[in-house]
């Protein structure tokens, strides 16, 4: 059986030739089609020897320099983008004129020079020509978005994908950047009204501790200062690690201390009345108690300092009052230990006094308060959908 339904004539009656008439009854001609080549290459062209001599009709094309590399393109590729800076170029008539969008022009050759990064021209030259604005991995956001704002390119022009990434980048180092300013103005501010210099006895030592806690590199009592917190962080986190163990758990729950026990409270008592220490000389230091009220990073010292205080205030009142409340009030004592517990657990966010000494985490903060609205659904579909993904299945 065939497999071309027409391939059951009898091809004896045919002879080799080489002329293709013999073929047309078998196949049908089919049409080519004219492709459009070259357009990338009419809409912009590098002119990659940068020291000869171009005839170009100035009328129809211009001739640009960016950071060395030269580019002769027609006008004709501009009219889509009039407000941009090459578009606005175009009707320049006069050199002031032309000085106010170029650094320089070579009256002779009528060429126009720009000292711009010529990596991120590439990507103003590609939406240019083909009209795809994207981001390269090899170029900086931040210095591309720069270069849009220069070229008079509008950021929403760009991919979405690449929009975000740009985008994200740019309000990260802004905010860095807010940051740092908002520092400097403080200590000009603190350094114009307590100088060392002019400031005597008290004042004096309030203005060098605050440079102390603040700055650590005021100097060596600021760097022994900041290690010193580390330090003492460290000793709470590992401290925190080691009362988790079964053994003092057993204790725990049995009401027992023992030797251990002990060590462990006097380690947590003395790292937290260093915290306390710190907490009351920031708050004394402090130009404005309101604005450190509303610090985020004091607002976890303090959350993190309190459960250690009220553990030891409700520990005094279950031992002076343990004779009363022993036959009917064993239910207040038992909630009143599981919210004991659950303030301990708070204990864990000393953790977080280490942003004011890592650059890594105040960026990781600066990143969620930029995403903090994409964070929280997130957050709320994993815990939405933890028991199908934890809960194993039954067996059989």
């Amino acid at each position: 059986m065939p497999i071309i339904s027409n391939a059951n004539h009898d091809f004896s009656t045919y002879s080799i030739s080489t002329d293709d008439s013999s073929l047309d009854r078998f196949f049908t001609e089919i049409p080519e089609t004219e492709t459009l080549k070259g357009v990338y290459f009419q809409r912009v062209q590098l002119l990659r020897d940068p020291h000869a001599t171009y005839v170009i009709d100035n009328a129809l094309q211009v001739l640009i320099n960016v950071g060395g590399n030269r580019y002769a393109f027609p006008w004709s590729t501009l009219e889509q983008f009039p407000q941009s800076r090459l578009g606005r170029l175009r009707f320049c008539n006069t050199p002031e004129e032309i000085a106010r969008l170029c650094d320089d022009y070579d009256e002779t050759c009528q060429e126009y020079f720009f000292d711009r990064n010529p990596t991120a021209f590439r990507v103003i030259l590609n939406f240019l020509a083909a009209g795809k604005l994207r981001l390269l991995r090899e170029l900086c956001a931040v210095s591309l978005h720069d270069e849009l704002d220069y070229w008079g390119v509008d950021p929403g022009l760009m991919e979405r994908c690449c929009r975000r990434r740009m985008l994200s980048r740019v309000e990260e180092v802004e905010e860095r950047e807010r940051k740092k300013e908002e520092w400097r103005k403080k200590r000009m501010m603190l350094t114009k009204s307590n100088s060392v210099q002019t400031e005597k006895g008290y004042r004096r030592l309030i203005f060098i501790l605050r440079e102390v806690m603040e700055n650590p590199h005021s100097g060596l009592a600021g760097k022994m200062f900041a290690c010193l917190s580390i330090i003492m962080v460290l000793v709470t986190v590992i401290s925190l690690c080691i009362s988790t163990m079964p053994d003092l758990r057993d204790e725990e729950n049995r009401g027992e201390c023992s030797l251990k026990c002990r060590n462990m409270f006097v380690v947590e008592s003395v790292c937290v009345a260093w915290f306390t220490m710190e907490f009351v000389l920031r708050f004394i230091n402090s130009p404005s108690k309101l604005a450190f009220a509303r610090g985020p990073l004091n607002i976890i010292d303090a959350i993190a300092i309190l459960p250690y205080y009220v553990s030891l205030v409700v520990d005094i009142g279950d031992e002076s009052q343990e004779d009363v409340l022993m036959g009917t009030g064993r239910g207040y004592l038992d909630k009143l230990s599981l919210v004991l517990r659950l303030l301990r657990a708070l204990r864990i966010l000393y953790v977080m006094r280490l942003a004011r000494h890592s650059l890594g985490l105040q960026t990781l903060g600066l990143t969620y308060t930029a995403q903090h609205q994409r964070v929280w659904p997130a957050a709320a579909l994993c815990v939405r959908c933890r028991d199908p993904v934890l809960t194993p299945c039954p067996p059989g």
